[in-house]
């Protein structure tokens, strides 16, 4: 009896075994914490920031020849454990573990399709540009348009010549609220490795109560990576009408990356916002850096913000 029930624990662990190895499973994260001195308008204090630490799980799994199971469940993780982020009006309180993109899909020669919850293709239209992302200097102090968003449908054409083309479609979720879609063009390499140039167009229609159009540009001249970026923005109903652009440059030497952004906000018969960011990374491996930067914004009516801050990151 004892034998027969160890042929049936080894038939049942060399099934799993079989299962695990069929399937791709990646854990992947990021901790990304600074010290840094804030001011938004009522003086300055130092506090130490998570910014957008994470931890994530994703891959595939082939099921036939030619067609693929994709999926991710990735969470922000409060590293710095006060159990808030942001700042003043926008300050929130947040669980130690926040849902980012979670999904599920089928890859093939068709393209790919998700479900569950990810970024708009508007947001995945800005590639690389944005080079202060998740810290003080990202593009979304100033504009709308960075969604994530719960309960659509993505679709991700092949590539043709470099061009993709990419729709995402967001449900309604209750009985009288409106449906959103983002489409994008994408052209080329986000980390431009593959092509010397990526650049994309999108637009947001009633997405998060916004129609929003935006264009983007990065491409390397020389040793330094340029990138542009213009937007148009308004409400559903035609109010809050904003054009915007924004500019950025990095040039690495050795083990330094020196960078820098600008970014403008004017809105039509109301406030004009700017906001300016320098830094510089070095880096200590491929996975760990140290960084410093300083960012202030200039609002019109409203409190202007500075930041200056030092951090680590580190990749797994």
């Amino acid at each position: 009896m004892k034998h027969t029930y160890s042929k049936i624990a080894v038939a049942l662990l060399s099934s799993l075994s079989m299962s695990v190895f069929a399937a791709d499973v990646d854990i992947y994260g990021k901790a990304n914490l600074s010290i840094q001195s804030s001011d938004f308008g009522e003086g300055s204090f130092t506090e130490v920031t998570s910014n957008a630490s994470r931890i994530g799980f994703k891959g595939t799994h082939e099921l036939t020849d030619g067609l693929t199971v994709i999926y991710k469940a990735e969470f922000e993780v409060d590293l710095d454990g006060d159990g808030h982020k942001g700042y003043g009006s926008k300050e929130k309180d947040v669980d130690t573990f926040e849902a980012r993109n979670q999904y599920v899909g089928l890859a093939g020669s068709f393209g790919e399709v998700l479900l569950g919850k990810n970024d708009t293709m508007l947001k995945q239209s800005q590639g690389k540009v944005d080079l202060f992302s998740d810290l003080n200097g990202d593009i979304k102090n100033l504009w709308k348009g960075e969604n994530r968003m719960a309960d659509t449908v993505s679709y991700k054409t092949p590539k043709f010549n470099d061009f993709r083309v990419g729709v995402t479609y967001i449900a309604e979720d209750s009985v009288g609220a409106d449906n959103g879609v983002s489409v994008a063009v994408f052209y080329g390499d986000v980390k431009l490795k593959k092509s010397k140039v990526f650049a994309s167009i999108a637009v947001d229609s009633e997405v998060k109560g916004y129609d929003i159009t935006r264009a983007t540009v990065q491409g390397k001249i020389g040793g330094v990576v340029l990138g542009a970026m213009v937007q148009t923005q308004e409400k559903v109903d035609g109010s809050a009408e904003m054009d915007g652009y924004m500019v950025s440059a990095k040039y690495k030497m050795d083990k330094v990356t020196f960078k820098g952004q600008y970014q403008a906000a004017n809105f039509d018969g109301s406030d004009d916002k700017s906001g300016v960011t320098i830094g510089a990374d070095y880096s200590l491996a491929k996975s760990t850096k140290l960084y410093t930067f300083y960012t202030s914004f200039d609002m019109d009516s409203g409190a202007d913000q500075d930041y200056l801050a030092a951090g680590i990151e580190y990749k797994f």
